[in-house]
């Protein structure tokens, strides 16, 4: 179970602020980690939340092994727009609703299926950072089409990936 992820932003606020507008949730600063960080928090039964950093900030260890240091963030002098990380949220807003807010935004969102199994609606934070926001029915869609078995058997049906090397 994933109880929250983090992300980074150009304007941390107002993507922490739309972020929790698609849970109905709330949006607060994150004093401790770097300066300008929100944290989108979903209000529901496991507290659910996506931090967003300011661009360009990695996490780094804190010093010394005492169990009562934070990992911190600090800049990268050569970051990317672009990253691997995404996250799958659930909403309980219509698609019409949350095509909205991207619009309002300025920001990129469209329907995808994912194979056969289930629909997303992507949803590019600031042009740059995919989520996929799920529906009331898309949920439905992903917790029937999406298990360990069923994963299996797509991995099983695939044609034979080449190696890298």
């Amino acid at each position: 179970m994933i109880f929250h992820v983090s992300i980074a932003a150009g304007e941390p606020q107002r993507v922490a602020g739309v972020i929790a507008e698609l849970w109905r949730g709330a949006a607060l600063p994150v004093p401790p980690l770097a300066d300008g960080s929100w944290i989108a928090m979903a209000g529901d039964a496991r507290n659910s939340a996506i931090e967003v950093y300011p661009f360009g900030s990695v996490l780094v260890p804190a010093d010394g092994d005492d169990g009562d240091g934070d990992a911190r963030a600090v800049l990268d002098p050569v970051p990317s727009a672009r990253t691997a990380t995404h996250v799958a949220i659930a909403t309980d807003l219509s698609a019409e609703e949350v095509y909205a807010i991207g619009r309002r935004e300025g920001w990129l969102t469209r329907y995808r299926l994912r194979g056969a199994l289930f629909g997303v609606i992507e949803f590019w934070l600031e042009n740059a950072v995919m989520i996929e926001v799920l529906t009331p029915s898309m949920q439905r869609e992903y917790l029937t089409g999406v298990s360990i078995e069923q994963w299996r058997d797509l991995v099983a049906a695939a044609p034979e990936q080449a190696d890298p090397e």
